[in-house]
């Protein structure tokens, strides 16, 4: 009889699927800031170098503003848009291909021989830009677990507050140094960095597949909201127009402005009413009914609001009226943007470590940010550097306790399904907030620099005898410097009026800020209806 021998069979290696090494979340949260405070500092980088632009272009400078309009609408249109199409195409793909397409379009920016050229690459650098900062805040909240995510934040305050502030200061001395052209090519290298970075870093988590299948139907049909993105998209880019065509176009006294409201008011109105009816939305507006992140989006409005307002008035108050170079009234920027720089991880820590209530956090900003815009209000043609600084330091002191607990609140009573599309509201609500506020001041600091003419002009008559002692006084001083009597007379006269509409200029930009700091201290007593919450939870899903 034979007998069996067992015959060992040897063991087959099977392939092992490869596990992805953990990745530190904060060298993800430094690679995805990278890219979004390169898009934020050229929202207003241009800015002060319009006038070499359009010399070196040979156009004029209503012409070249609209280098600022276009890229903005192109932002705007896309901004809203970004949740669907980072789920159409992946997080990190459509991530890494609005970073290529802003650094490919930044240099052609930089060699456009026409104006033509030069706007259609600041489209389409809007367009790349314009899903920057909406694609990051989803990536750093679903990176750091709940309980860590207010470092983050503090790490993208620094960024949104910062870069709009630097961009006119870095964009002057780039102009006054070397050529304009560089205000658009110094994008290329970061852009480069960013694309490296993120290629090696950054990652879609598990969770998100599962939440990218639901813009696909079961026969992996794509469900694309067509009528939603039409009406979002042209609402989105009437209204950009409208903010910041309006006063140079006299507003409603425009046709072009009116078209352009009648197109914004009508698609906005129909998008909200079809976007609340869809099934898979582009943009979901029912997030809104959540008590906290609906509040939270006010601030975010009131946030973008008042720190846009300021950073450009700042600047434009110092040139105009105190004589200031570009780069000197960016430096009066720069204290505040130390103080949120240092503080803003302070106040992450003690929303993190349970020290303070991020509410009562946000009143406490709130409050600080609303004085600080009434305490410029009470500025005069006296007040030196050090009082604007001091003033740009305590409306720091606001904005690096402000952000940090407002986004807390934003994302604590949401599910990790709804990040992605909450991101795109959020910084929806910001940049919007931001344009209101521009336009705003823009217009507001106008009119009323007419109207304080108006009422010196009928409070101070010809006639008066202080005036004409004035007049005489000056015109002697100037005749005892050489000045020929007539000229003397035609000087102080001059002289007068530049001094009448120094001071009417100043009083309008005060009211802008006296106003900007009711709005926001009126707002304030909101952040308290927000809902108690426990910081925690365990991490998601890691990338």
């Amino acid at each position: 009889m034979a007998t069996a021998v067992a015959v060992p069979v040897p063991s087959v290696a099977r392939p092992t699927k490869r596990v992805r090494k953990a990745i530190n979340p904060w060298v993800i949260a430094l690679t995805v800031t990278l890219a979004t405070f390169m898009e934020l500092l050229d929202t207003s980088i241009a800015n002060v170098s319009l006038p070499y632009i359009a010399g070196g272009l040979g156009r004029s400078f209503d012409e070249v503003t609209w280098i600022l309009t276009t890229y903005l609408v192109a932002n705007a249109v896309v901004l809203p848009l970004s949740a669907w199409l980072s789920r159409v195409f992946g997080r990190k793909n459509y991530y890494m291909a609005c970073v290529a397409l802003f650094t490919v379009t930044s240099f052609f920016c930089g060699i456009a021989p026409s104006l033509g050229m030069l706007l259609m690459a600041r489209i389409l650098q809007g367009i790349g830009g314009g899903g920057l900062a909406p694609v990051e805040q989803a990536i750093l909240v679903d990176t750091f677990p709940p309980a860590k995510r207010a470092s983050a934040f503090a790490l993208y305050t620094v960024a949104i507050v910062t870069a709009p502030a630097i961009g006119p200061v870095l964009g002057g001395w780039i102009t006054d140094n070397y050529n304009w052209r560089w205000v658009f090519l110094i994008n290329i290298p970061v852009g480069l960095l960013s694309l490296f970075l993120t290629s090696r870093f950054v990652h879609d988590p598990a969770s998100y597949a599962e939440e990218r299948k639901t813009v696909r139907s079961a026969n992996g049909r794509l469900h694309i909201d067509g009528v939603g993105i039409a009406l979002i998209g042209l609402g989105s880019a009437a209204l950009e127009v409208l903010l910041d065509r309006g006063q140079i176009d006299d507003w409603f006294g425009s046709i072009f402005i009116r078209w352009a409201f009648a197109v914004a008011l009508v698609c906005i109105g129909t998008a909200i009413f079809w976007e609340l009816r869809q099934a898979d939305p582009v943009i979901e507006f029912r997030l809104l009914k959540i008590r906290n992140f609906g509040i939270a989006n006010v601030f975010y409005f009131v946030f973008g609001f008042g720190s846009f307002a300021s950073a450009a008035l700042l600047p434009q108050i110092l040139q105009s009226l105190y004589g200031y170079s570009a780069t000197n009234a960016g430096l009066v920027l720069g204290p505040g943007a130390f103080v949120i720089t240092v503080l803003a991880p302070v106040g992450a820590q003690l929303v993190q470590r349970g020290f303070v209530r991020p509410r009562i956090m946000l009143f406490g900003a709130v409050i600080v940010v609303g004085f600080a815009f009434l305490h410029y209000a009470g500025f005069d043609l006296a007040t030196n550097y050090a009082h604007y600084a001091w003033a740009r330091a305590l409306q720091g002191l606001g904005y690096a306790f402000f952000f940090v607990p407002l986004s807390v609140i934003a994302y604590s009573q949401l599910s990790p399904s709804q990040n992605n599309k909450a991101s795109s509201i959020t910084s929806f609500f910001r940049n919007w907030g931001g344009s209101f506020g521009i336009a705003f001041a823009t217009t507001m600091s106008e009119r009323r620099q007419d109207f304080h003419q108006s009422v010196m002009g009928a409070n101070l008559s010809g006639s008066s005898r202080s005036l004409q002692d004035v007049v005489q006084q000056t015109a002697l001083y100037l005749q005892a410097h050489g000045f020929s009597a007539a000229d003397a007379m035609k000087a102080s006269y001059a002289r007068l009026y530049d001094g009448l509409r120094a001071q009417t200029q100043l009083l309008a930009f005060m009211d802008v800020f006296h106003v900007i700091g009711v709005v926001t201290l009126i707002a304030a007593p909101l952040v308290l209806m927000t809902k108690n919450f426990k910081i925690g939870g365990k991490a998601p899903a890691g990338h």
